[in-house]
């Protein structure tokens, strides 16, 4: 009982990584882009998305949100760092068709909304709607469990799994 009131609390170290998007998940190695199949930002899963709302996958922090607003950084709970980057090369549209719903120290849960984005502006300007969502500091993961779904719903569809180190 003293240890639950005075002691350290346990940090959680397990947590579900929910879609961030409406659509198709794909493996990360399937990316039409060396960056993210070669797993240069870190390890993770991409989701063909079927519409334009981003959401949070996670309970945590807005860190990064690039000015352009085609890619934001979110810490969870367990410390895990989260990149989501809608599209393939979107950073060249200046954020034209994207629009921010948050800023940099934002607390989010899962399901609140970050980015509206022009998918259909995004097939004519950039490569690829293609939506990666990496684990930045995949140096702190123990355990990482992809799933692929081939429908996958924003703030319900778990795409991984993961364990963090204690």
């Amino acid at each position: 009982m003293l240890k639950k009131l005075f002691g350290k609390k346990e940090k959680q170290t397990e947590e579900k990584i929910l879609s961030p998007i409406n659509g198709k998940v794909i493996e990360i190695e399937q990316v039409p882009d060396p960056t993210f199949a070669q797993k240069m930002m870190g390890e993770g899963v991409a989701i063909e998305p079927a519409d334009g709302t981003v959401v949070s996958p996670v309970d945590g922090e807005i860190i990064q949100f690039f000015h352009t607003k085609h890619a934001i950084g979110i810490r969870s709970q367990t410390g895990l760092e989260l990149l989501i980057h809608v599209g393939l090369e979107t950073v060249a549209m200046n954020g034209e068709g994207f629009e921010g719903h948050v800023k940099e120290g934002d607390k989010v849960k899962v399901g609140d909304k970050l980015i509206s984005c022009d998918l259909d502006l995004i097939k004519e300007k950039a490569a690829s709607t293609i939506t990666p969502v990496v684990i930045t500091n995949s140096d702190i993961v123990e355990k990482l469990d992809k799933h692929h779904e081939e429908q996958a719903k924003s703030a319900q569809t778990t795409v991984m799994e993961v364990k963090v180190k204690a």
